[in-house]
C-alpha cells in the first residue's frame, strides 16, 4: 500500500488531493483467470475530471472525495479479451481509528450514478455512524456515467424530440406501427453509438455488474464486502449474493424489487404503488388552502384528469419554446411522488397548469429524465433500457400487453389517458442480443443474515416485493410506514439506528420491528 499524499489547494475554497496508488488486493478468493483484475491497484485522485453531469460538476469539487478507475473484463467468459473501465467514488471513513471498512453502495435506476450517490450521502452522513465508520464508496456501474465506455442511443435533441412526440397514447394500429418503428430506430441507434457496439450491449446486464462488484472488493483490500443498494441496486446486492455468497459481511437491500417478477408483472406491481402514493398525496392536497385539485379526495383523480388530458392534443407551449405534453406532465407527477418534499411542488406544477403554465412540471419531467438546465440528459436513460432488455426475457405477446397496460390504468388511474391501450413492443422486443439473466428466487446457501427495509406506501418498489425478498433470502425485515421510495439514512432516526447498528456490528431489528414518519 502506497501512503496517501499530502493535499495541495490548487483555487479558493477546494482542496485538490494529489493522485496516489493503493494496492490492496487480491483480497479473498479469486476466481481462476482473473488475478491481474483482484490484484489490480487503485489510483485516487480529483474527482472533478469525472463529473459528467451538474449534479456531479457541483459535488465532486468539494473536499474529502477521491476517485479512481477499476478495470474489468468487457467479457467474464473471456478475461484475456477486451476491457473497460468502471468509475469509482469513496469518502474515507470521518473516525478511522474506528473504521470498520468500506461501505458500496448503488443508488438504482438501472442506470443511476453510484458515484454522484455516495458523494451526496457523504455531505449528509459523513458526520453520522455510517460515515464516520465506514468508507462510502459509488461506483457506476459498466456503460454508466462516468464509466467507460457509455452505454449512448439518443442525442440531447433526438431526446427532446421524442419527449414532444407523446407517441405512446396513440394505441390505433398506425400508432402501434409509429411506436415500433421508433423502437426499432432507438434499437439501431444504441448499437451504432455505443462504443464496441454488440459486445458492450451483450455484457451490460447485472449479472455482469455484479461480477465487478466482487473485482471492486478484492482491489478495496477486504475479503468480505459490505453492501448498502438502493431500489435496482437491490437487485445488485441479490444478484451479487447469488454468486458470492461468501464474499458478503453485510448488506441492506432498501425499496427492493421482486426477484422473482417478470418484467410485466413488476410494471403493474409497480403501477399500483404510484396509484397508493397518488391516493395519499390527494388526500394531502385537498387539506390544504390551494389544492389545485380541489377539496374533495375522493374527486381528485377525475380532477387531475381534467387538468392534464387536454395536453394530449393541445400541448402547452412554455418560455422557452419547449412543449409541455401530456407525458411530460405525468412523468412531473410521477416523480413528485417519490418523496413527501416534493408534494408542495407538485401542487404548485398543478396551480400552474390551471392558469396555462407549466414551468414547474417540466422542472420535475426534466428532473426525472435527467435533463440539466443547459439541455443536457445524461445517459441514465439509454443505460435503463440498455441494462432492462439484458436483464430479462423479452415480452413479445401482444394480448398480455394490452391487459398489462388495461390492469396498470385500473390501479394507477390517475395516468389513463382516457384512450384505447395499443399492444406496441417496445425496444427490449427488438434488442439485438439475448438477455443474460431471467426472474428467479435467488439460491443463497451460505449468506449472512441481511437486512431488507421496505416502505408501506413506496411508490416505485410496493412493500410486498420487500416482503418477498426477505422470505426468498431468509433475511431480516425491517419495516417503514410512510409514503416514499426507499429511506435508510434520509433523516428517519428509527430506520437510520436500525440500519447502522446492522452494518456496523451485524445486529439485526427484531422479528417485526416497524419504524413511522416522523
Amino acid at each position: 500500500m502506497v501512503p496517501l499524499s499530502a493535499c495541495t489547494t490548487t483555487q479558493p475554497g477546494r482542496t485538490t488531493p494529489q493522485a496516489t496508488t493503493e494496492s490492496l488486493g487480491p483480497a479473498g478468493p479469486v476466481p481462476p483467470g482473473m488475478e491481474r483484475f483482484y490484484a489490480q491497484p487503485l489510483t485516487w485522485g480529483d474527482c472533478a475530471p469525472y463529473a459528467t453531469s451538474e449534479d456531479a460538476k457541483s459535488l465532486f469539487g468539494r473536499d474529502g472525495l477521491q476517485c479512481s478507475r477499476l478495470t474489468v473484463p468487457l467479457d467474464y467468459a473471456n478475461p484475456q479479451g477486451d476491457t473497460i473501465t468502471v468509475g469509482v467514488l469513496r469518502h474515507k471513513a470521518t473516525d478511522p481509528a474506528n473504521r470498520v471498512g468500506p461501505l458500496v453502495l448503488n443508488p438504482g435506476g438501472p442506470g443511476a450514478s453510484g458515484m454522484v450517490a455516495a458523494a451526496s450521502l457523504a455531505s449528509q452522513a459523513s458526520n453520522g455512524p455510517v460515515g464516520k465508520r465506514f468508507d462510502l464508496v459509488g461506483f457506476d456501474p459498466r456503460g454508466v456515467g462516468a464509466s467507460q465506455p457509455e452505454v449512448t442511443c439518443l442525442s440531447d435533441s433526438e431526446r427532446d424530440a421524442e419527449r414532444e412526440e407523446d407517441l405512446g397514447i396513440d394505441g390505433s394500429p398506425a400508432g402501434v406501427a409509429r411506436q415500433e418503428a421508433d423502437a426499432k430506430d432507438f434499437v439501431a441507434k444504441c448499437l451504432q453509438r455505443t462504443p464496441k457496439g454488440t459486445a458492450m450491449l451483450a455484457n451490460i446486464g447485472t449479472r455482469d455488474v455484479a461480477r465487478d462488484m466482487d473485482v471492486l472488493r478484492s482491489a478495496l483490500g477486504v475479503e468480505k464486502l459490505t453492501y448498502l443498494g438502493y431500489s435496482y441496486g437491490t437487485r445488485i446486492g441479490y444478484t451479487y449474493a447469488e454468486q458470492f455468497p461468501g464474499n458478503v459481511r453485510a448488506m441492506v437491500l432498501d425499496g427492493a424489487l421482486d426477484p422473482s417478477q417478470d418484467a410485466v408483472d413488476s410494471l403493474v406491481a409497480q403501477g399500483a404503488g404510484f396509484g397508493t402514493a397518488f391516493t395519499k398525496y390527494t388526500q394531502w392536497c385537498t387539506a390544504q388552502k390551494d389544492c389545485a385539485l380541489g377539496t374533495d379526495a375522493g374527486a381528485a383523480t377525475a380532477a387531475y384528469q381534467n387538468l392534464v388530458r387536454p395536453l394530449i392534443d393541445h400541448p402547452l407551449r412554455l418560455a422557452d419554446g419547449r412543449e409541455l405534453t401530456f407525458d411530460d406532465a405525468t412523468l412531473g407527477t410521477i416523480q413528485a411522488l417519490y418523496s413527501q418534499q416534493l408534494w408542495a411542488p407538485l401542487n404548485s406544477g398543478l396551480n400552474e397548469l390551471k392558469r396555462g403554465r407549466g414551468t414547474m412540471l417540466m422542472a420535475l419531467a426534466d428532473q426525472y429524465n435527467e435533463r440539466d438546465t443547459s439541455g443536457h440528459y445524461t445517459n441514465t436513460q439509454d443505460a435503463f433500457t440498455a441494462i432492462r432488455c439484458v436483464d430479462d426475457p423479452r415480452v413479445t405477446d401482444k394480448a398480455r400487453i394490452v391487459a398489462a397496460e388495461n390492469s396498470y390504468d385500473r390501479v394507477a388511474p390517475f395516468l389513463d389517458d382516457g384512450r384505447p391501450n395499443g399492444a406496441a413492443l417496445d425496444s427490449c422486443a427488438f434488442w439485438p442480443v439475448p438477455n443474460t439473466s431471467e426472474p428467479h428466487e435467488p439460491k443463497v446457501a451460505g449468506l449472512p443474515p441481511i437486512l431488507v427495509i421496505s416502505t408501506t406506501n413506496d411508490p416505485a418498489t410496493p412493500y410486498d416485493a420487500g416482503v418477498n425478498l426477505a422470505k426468498a433470502m431468509n433475511g431480516a425485515l425491517l419495516t417503514f410506514e410512510g409514503t416514499q421510495h426507499t429511506v435508510f439514512l434520509q433523516g428517519n432516526s428509527c430506520v437510520d439506528q436500525a440500519g447502522a447498528a446492522y452494518l456496523i456490528s451485524g445486529t439485526l431489528p427484531p422479528d417485526g420491528r416497524r419504524c413511522a414518519a416522523q
